[in-house]
């Protein structure tokens, strides 16, 4: 993974409440051990048409939004089954991070093990957001891992919570065993000492 340090990115914004995992990414691709390529099936029932073609009303075929690496969504964004792929076709298509008024946790849980920032906002910042958004659809918001907020344009800022933890995994660019492993020369130091050597 790559560290998540800070993220400026125009936004793609669905707003849209209790969008499953099967919705972000069907249970067709699931056949895939690999994460990439997933990006191609990401919401691909709403992406395309019955004909394969792409739907132009979709957000994510717009091209104002493309290249947005932040997604702004509704409540309860990843609820369903639990599934990996969903954050991977996340990853793959491009996105970094999802804001949202709430999260499943399974989903919650899985972006941070894959790179993918879920950023949870009261629901007063999340309406000044979305206003701010709806008068300036291609402003660049700036969310800042270290000091947990997400910045527009205007210098206005909005704090989310994150565990320290995932917060560490994140800014250094591991996961949890990744993690582990960078402190093995501590823990070899404490074996040692512990066994008189």
């Amino acid at each position: 993974m790559e560290p998540f340090t800070t993220l400026s990115s125009k936004v793609a914004w669905l707003p849209v409440d209790n969008i499953d995992t099967d919705q972000i990414i069907p249970a067709v691709y699931l056949k895939s051990t690999t994460k990439i390529g997933l990006g191609k099936g990401l919401f691909s029932n709403w992406r395309y048409r019955a004909d394969g073609s792409p739907d132009p009303a979709f957000v994510l075929n717009r091209p104002e939004t493309r290249g947005a690496r932040i997604l702004l969504t509704g409540n309860n964004f990843g609820c369903g089954s639990s599934r990996e792929h969903a954050p991977w076709a996340l990853m793959d298509f491009g996105f970094q991070a999802v804001i949202a008024l709430s999260f499943a946790d399974i989903f919650s849980n899985n972006s941070l093990k894959n790179g993918i920032l879920p950023v949870t906002l009261t629901p007063r910042d999340y309406q000044s957001l979305a206003a701010y958004l709806a008068d300036h659809p291609q402003a660049e918001l700036t969310i800042d891992l270290a000091k947990q907020s997400v910045v527009l344009p205007d210098g206005q800022g909005f704090g989310f919570p994150i565990d320290s933890f995932s917060q560490a995994c994140l800014l250094k660019g591991v996961d949890e065993l990744g993690y582990l492993l960078s402190l093995d020369p501590d823990i070899t130091r404490f074996e040692l000492a512990r066994a008189g050597g």
